[in-house]
């Protein structure tokens, strides 16, 4: 059970373009937004769809393979961690992150 302390799974589609970095070590970063749908029918009888947003950032080889392979529209299924940081903004106020450490990547759908 120790490898489930902080293992996050989703399957969904790219919001945004990946945005591609390149750090000083030479190493790729890229930064993606992803929304995952929950399908539901409320108290009304009504099927609704509830959908989430999640701010993934990757780094080195899978890096590369988003900035090859993925755009915005695309169905991916990724594995990762949850990770949470802060940083002060240009204005000196406090701001803070949720995003996924993607580790693993699979490009679903058709082409």
């Amino acid at each position: 059970m120790s490898t489930l302390r902080n293992k996050v799974q989703l399957i969904g589609n790219v919001g945004n373009q990946p945005e591609i970095i390149s750090l000083s070590n030479g190493k790729k970063l890229a930064k993606l937004s992803l929304a995952t749908n929950e399908n539901f029918t409320n108290d009304k009888g009504e099927k609704t769809t509830d959908t989430q947003w999640h701010n993934l950032a990757a780094f080195g080889k899978t890096a590369e393979i988003i900035e090859k392979y993925v755009s915005k529209g695309k169905e991916i299924a990724i594995e990762g961690k949850l990770n949470y940081r802060n940083y002060e903004d240009k204005n000196g106020e406090k701001r803070y992150i949720t995003e996924i450490v993607v580790g693993e990547l699979v490009l679903l759908g058709s082409k």
